[in-house]
């Protein structure tokens, strides 16, 4: 399957500034594009891109004195398997002791994911009688899925996983920040994961297209992929960038006063013409 990316992100700004992106694919994808990606920057500024310590294709742009808007654009061609997400019902679920010592990370405290709160003891309450592995994990969505409500009205980049328990409303970045949380509390490794996520192999969602969040577990021996704000297994994920929260992966970043002035983003399925023999 093919599958159309990119975005249209324009910021008005008051001052000269840095700003940072991260906005590529993952460099674990890179080989699934079709063509590079052809991603520009207004005024013909010339990012300075780099690998952040989380394996990230981040970028930085210098805005120069009497620049008042930035704007970076992209258009991409991916290729993807068109499978479901996998999911593995036996992957094992290891004690800290056994865990690789790449994973301990994705159990400690964030910034928005409190480990150290109110939470560790209502998940062992709410959790602690489930099967460990994919079971649990599973269980926390099914839980986060229903005690949050969707809500974009209610959005707000201060709301941490804590917050947004007690808050009972979110957007996705709330959902996937809660159900971490309630995953790390249970010893089990989690990290968010920003990226596309269109509308493939489901009834078209009414609104505009947006970058999704959702998050990873590490059971058995490798990471799988959880969905708390969807709650169910999809189609033609496009992985950007993973951290521990939304904090190590943010789509801008200005180091100066900003409005956001344009967000478009286009993930869609392309049909591919068969040629005949």
């Amino acid at each position: 399957m093919l599958i159309r990316i990119g975005f249209d992100i324009e910021l008005s700004v008051a001052t000269p500034m840095a700003l940072i992106y991260l906005l590529r694919v993952h460099p674990s994808r890179r080989d699934d594009l079709v063509a590079p990606e052809n991603l520009l920057v207004s005024g013909g500024l010339q990012p300075e891109e780099y690998i952040d310590s989380f394996g990230n294709h981040c970028g930085r742009v210098n805005v120069p004195v009497g620049m008042s808007t930035v704007r970076l654009t992209s258009d991409a061609l991916i290729r993807d398997s068109g499978e479901l997400d996998e999911f593995n019902p036996e992957a094992r679920q290891h004690d800290p002791t056994e865990l690789p010592a790449s994973t301990l990370q994705f159990l400690l405290p964030s910034r928005y994911c409190e480990v150290d709160s109110e939470l560790l003891s209502f998940a062992w309450n709410r959790f602690g009688g489930i099967a460990p592995g994919p079971a649990r994990v599973q269980a926390i969505c099914d839980f986060v899925h229903s005690h949050l409500k969707f809500n974009y009205k209610s959005a707000r980049p201060t709301r941490t996983a804590l917050d947004g328990f007690r808050e009972q409303e979110g957007v996705c970045r709330d959902f996937t920040h809660l159900a971490i949380t309630l995953c790390r509390c249970m010893n089990i490794p989690a990290r968010y994961t920003t990226g596309y996520l269109g509308d493939i192999g489901i009834p078209p969602v009414p609104g505009p297209m947006d970058f999704s969040a959702w998050f990873e577990a590490f059971l058995g021996d490798r990471w799988y992929t959880f969905d708390a704000r969807h709650n169910r297994r999809r189609i033609g994920r496009i992985v950007m960038a993973r951290g521990r929260d939304a904090g190590d992966v943010p789509i801008t970043m200005c180091f100066g006063p900003n409005s956001l002035v344009r967000f478009d983003v286009v993930t869609d399925e392309v049909v591919e013409e068969r040629v005949a023999a």
